[in-house]
């Protein structure tokens, strides 16, 4: 039972990583049919890096925690490529650049997206396989 719990968890985690980046594609989109300014662009964007990247270092310590190694596994690369960006200082956009770097930062996100994608269906197979094992016990 608690396994459920563990993966449910995640689970919401994994959701509130994935809002957080189609926040983000959405500015950068809006930013591109030049609905708002980039200023407002990249503050809004900026707001919410350090949030996704502390949500998924959190998740990767979870993981890591709990004894599910596999998933934990599946996500050092991204932790390790959010740590890459934190320290050479390349996390957040600048406002004097947005408009040159908008292919190369929407990329960056659709990356993450499809990344985040198949660990939520990973998590959500286990919340089901988790939910039928403790059925037949």
């Amino acid at each position: 039972m608690v396994d459920i719990f563990i993966w449910l968890i995640s689970f919401f985690i994994l959701i509130a990583l994935v809002v957080l980046l189609i926040y983000q594609l959405t500015c950068l989109a809006d930013l591109e049919f030049d609905y708002i300014n980039p200023y407002d662009s990249s503050s809004r964007i900026n707001k919410v890096v350090l949030p996704e990247f502390f949500l998924q270092g959190f998740l990767c310590l979870f993981y890591l925690l709990t004894g599910h190694w596999v998933m934990s596994l599946l996500c050092t690369p991204y932790l390790y490529y959010n740590v890459t960006l934190y320290t050479s200082k390349q996390h957040l956009v600048d406002v004097t650049e947005i408009f040159n770097l908008l292919q190369r930062e929407k990329n960056q996100r659709y990356y993450k997206l499809a990344y985040l994608v198949v660990l939520l269906f990973l998590s959500l197979f286990w919340i089901i396989f988790s939910s039928l094992e403790y059925e037949d016990d």
